[in-house]
């Protein structure tokens, strides 16, 4: 089985990180306002400058915080039933600061993908996929392709029964060992 692992929103909780940027140049926002994926358009941030954002929390990877506690062992784990490929979107440069990241955590993978847009990511050749973005969960059952959503406030939204939601990393090792 090849399972593809997201980055953000699932192992690294990078908007944590961006929240106490976010939190010292505009109204202050906690992680449960963002209730949408695009939520940047309800607080009139622009879409480029969030990446950009995002991509500056980045490269202080040593400050940006893991999703959950044991992410080591749970990814051993996962890795013990299935090939597990880093799966992610995201601009080159940041790339280093990532895998460096998973390092830090001790994060067992097989391989690193990188892809420009996160859609792009239903057209890999995975088993399956976990993942927290709503726009990726539905490119995935669009392309008929099993899909665990990890919980976060911008995906509460999306409810189908093709798709098994998890919140915590561990639930996936539960369903795809059973």
């Amino acid at each position: 089985m090849k399972l593809a692992l997201d980055v953000d929103g699932v192992l690294a909780d990078v908007i944590e990180t961006w929240l106490i940027y976010n939190n010292k140049i505009r109204t202050p926002l906690s992680k449960q306002d963002l209730v949408d994926w695009d939520f940047w358009k309800r607080f009139k941030i622009d879409q480029f400058v969030l990446y950009e954002e995002l991509s500056q929390c980045w490269s202080d990877w040593t400050a940006i915080p893991p999703t959950e506690e044991n992410l080591s062992q749970t990814t051993e784990n996962l890795s013990a039933i299935a090939q597990i490929d880093i799966v992610t979107a995201r601009e080159k440069s940041t790339n280093i600061f990532v895998k460096n990241w998973l390092t830090m955590h001790g994060i067992t993978y097989d391989n690193y993908v990188s892809v420009i847009a996160g859609p792009a990511k239903a057209e890999l050749d995975y088993d399956i996929f976990i993942d927290d973005s709503p726009l990726n969960a539905a490119a995935f059952l669009q392309n008929n392709k099993k899909v665990l959503l990890y919980s976060q406030p911008w995906n509460q939204h999306l409810a189908d029964t093709r798709l098994r939601r998890i919140s915590c990393l561990s639930e996936a090792v539960n369903i795809l060992g059973s």
